[in-house]
């Protein structure tokens, strides 16, 4: 019986690309596999027929010669003795290793990186207006002096691990699967240390307390993160080491409320001030006094913005404004004489005194008038 053609198996053209045959080898593979059609006979032989077919086609030079000569190519031994340099077992590991990463040779023990750490931070509004410098103290973990991070006691090194062969993992064959896991031994590291370094237990780090100096850059909001590189716990193996991320919380302040780069204050002004007008004087952040003039007639929940006295925006030279909200405050423990000055003006005054409110009192009498 004629062997079909490769390229008949597989369901491609002759002149198709690398990429289409693996596709289409990748499918079919999947789809015959034994371990998903168990029992299968036909499942079987059709799976090492795409297998076979896909052996040839991935490599050039058996490729070149099957188009020129055919099956014959790969008879009596053409092409180094069965042609097929492996058979489905080598093609399948092709897919295997595209499916789920590793690669014969692949080692895992590379230094590892160390942990990054985290460090919270509370600053006060002001000197997130100012920036400041900050002083901080971290306990993290440091390369051991005494065996300079290798783990191994002075006057000898770790040693590649017998179990893996300083891989770190091992692989094993279930069927038509290749299982890597890492190894038990060193525990994916290909080495071992039989004589441990004494200041370390062979961890090759120490724990310490490690002093550093922050900058704070003026402007930062709560929630900035600041991060310095190099600065976490040293990586196993001599690795490099991780990071130290700065978690900024600015605390409460009882007078100013920050949004953005703009800072909010609520000031009360005396009754008379919001009738005839005049001027305040408010608190800014930057630590001064500001003059604000109060326009007559003022209302609670006017507002006044200052240009320019809010909040540096960071890493720029932009400036916020403040924005000053009035509340008109009412008269408490009058006298006699100001409570009979004050009756005198209440007779004398006209709906043109308290528009607002007689504006209101208006549209209620409307609407009781609509109700009856």
């Amino acid at each position: 019986m004629a062997k079909a053609c490769f390229y008949d198996i597989l369901g491609v053209d002759s002149g198709a690309p690398a990429a289409e045959l693996k596709k289409s080898y990748r499918k079919m593979a999947m789809q015959y596999h034994p371990d998903r059609n168990p029992g299968d006979a036909e499942a079987e032989a059709k799976f090492k027929e795409v297998s076979e077919a896909y052996d040839v086609l991935k490599d050039e030079q058996k490729r070149a010669a099957y188009d020129q000569y055919g099956h014959a190519a790969f008879e009596n031994g053409g092409m180094g003795g069965n042609g097929m340099g492996g058979g489905f077992d080598s093609a399948f590991s092709d897919i295997f290793e595209d499916l789920f990463g590793g690669g014969h040779g692949r080692r895992s023990n590379s230094p590892g990186r160390g942990a990054d750490l985290r460090y919270n931070l509370t600053i006060t509004l002001e000197e997130a207006f100012n920036g400041k410098e900050e002083k901080i103290t971290i306990p993290t973990a440091i390369t051991c002096d005494d065996c300079k991070g290798s783990g191994a006691e002075a006057g000898s090194k770790p040693e590649p691990c017998s179990g893996c062969g300083g891989i770190g993992k091992i692989r094993t064959q279930q069927g038509f699967f290749t299982v890597e896991r890492t190894c038990p031994r060193c525990h994916g590291q290909g080495k071992v240390i039989s004589r441990p370094c004494p200041g370390c237990h062979g961890s090759g780090h120490k724990q310490k307390n490690k002093s550093l100096s922050v900058k704070i850059p003026a402007g930062v909001e709560d929630g900035t993160r600041i991060r310095l590189q190099g600065e976490g716990e040293s990586g196993p193996q001599n690795g490099p080491c991780g990071d130290l991320y700065i978690f900024i919380s600015i605390e409460y302040h009882p007078i100013f409320q920050r949004d953005g780069a703009n800072i909010f204050c609520n000031v009360p002004i005396a009754l008379t001030t919001a009738a005839l007008g005049g001027e305040i004087s408010v608190p800014t952040v930057d630590g001064k006094k500001a003059k604000v003039k109060i326009s007559a007639g003022n209302q609670t929940g006017k507002q006044y913005r200052l240009r320019g006295k809010g909040m540096p925006v960071l890493h720029s030279q932009n400036t916020g404004d403040m924005v000053i909200q009035t509340t008109v405050e009412t008269p408490v423990n009058m006298t006699r004489r100001q409570k009979e000055l004050l009756r005198a003006f209440a007779n004398e005054c006209g709906e043109n005194v308290s528009p607002e409110s007689s504006g209101f009192f208006d549209k209620v009498k409307e609407l009781w008038d609509d109700l009856t």
